[in-house]
């Protein structure tokens, strides 16, 4: 087991800041089209993006030796140290104002914003919130709020937790399938490394999982997309989430939404229907 981490070490790390540019181009709009099972088309200069295309710009490039054993680049630098050994994308909060288009040159700066620990079922969990500002020549195109956990490995045999009560029905609901070539897809869209998302082997003999895992970000950009299908093809003005479970490959998934008071709740769900992450979407 990993010792528990410094907390006020890790702390040191808070309002830490780092920018990184990029330009939307019309290839890597298609190719998160088709990932998205959205009409590929063919994309010209000015053409509206998917509205998660920021999660594939600038992403971090390091050589094949900085690269710990998970595939993601060893601990330190602009996120702090946490020597705890899983990293998932645990939720977050997104704000739209303006739509990224193809030929948009893009800015992103990124702070962190908070490191906080606490101990659950599962273990010690370490959660570090990442803030992020995307800038175009027009002005700012969103603000985010990332929130990554840290947790122990032996976190995999955690206690088997009571079973959820069955989701509400959903009034919109798309079914599409999890398999490994749409797992393949995203990772490479966002030059994520990770392991758990496309080695079998590694995920299910060191870390303990029973297949490849589906992705945060990808669940969470179904969500806004499914939203701002409904809403007259609008983004909403936020859009907040969080994982639930794992979701993983092999079997169909679905992307669900009610109408709510205050806008609207949605929610990925594995073949069994039970809720994989949750979203609520306002205008």
């Amino acid at each position: 087991m990993t010792d528990k981490p410094d907390l006020d070490h890790l702390r040191q790390w808070i309002g830490r800041s780092t920018q990184a540019s990029d330009i939307v181009t019309a290839q890597l709009v298609k190719g998160l089209r088709a990932t998205l099972f959205m009409e590929i088309g063919d994309p010209r200069p000015g053409d509206a993006a998917p509205w998660t295309v920021h999660w594939c710009l600038a992403q971090p490039v390091f050589p094949m030796s900085e690269l710990g054993p998970d595939g993601h680049p060893t601990r330190g630098g602009f996120l702090p140290p946490v020597p705890l050994p899983r990293r998932m994308w645990a939720g977050g909060e997104l704000e739209f104002f303006d739509t990224l288009r193809v030929g948009d040159e893009t800015m992103r700066t990124s702070r962190i914003a908070d490191v906080t620990m606490k101990t659950g079922s599962s273990g010690v969990l370490c959660f570090v919130s990442v803030d992020h500002l995307v800038t175009t020549p027009r002005g700012t195109a969103l603000r985010e709020r990332q929130d990554i956990v840290y947790r122990d490995m032996s976190a995999a045999q955690a206690p088997a937790r009571p079973a959820a009560p069955p989701p509400p029905a959903a009034k919109h609901r798309e079914t599409h399938m999890a398999d490994p070539v749409l797992l393949f897809r995203y990772s490479a869209l966002t030059f994520n490394g990770h392991r758990i998302h496309y080695d079998r082997d590694y995920v299910t003999k060191v870390e303990g999982y029973p297949g490849l895992i589906f992705h945060g970000p990808m669940q969470a950009a179904f969500l806004v997309e499914l939203a701002a299908k409904l809403h007259d093809g609008a983004a909403p003005k936020k859009f907040s989430y969080r994982g639930l479970q794992p979701l993983f490959e092999g079997s169909e998934f679905s992307v669900n939404a009610n109408d709510a008071a205050a806008g609207m709740e949605l929610w990925t769900a594995n073949s069994e229907g039970q809720p994989t992450m949750k979203g609520t979407a306002t205008w």
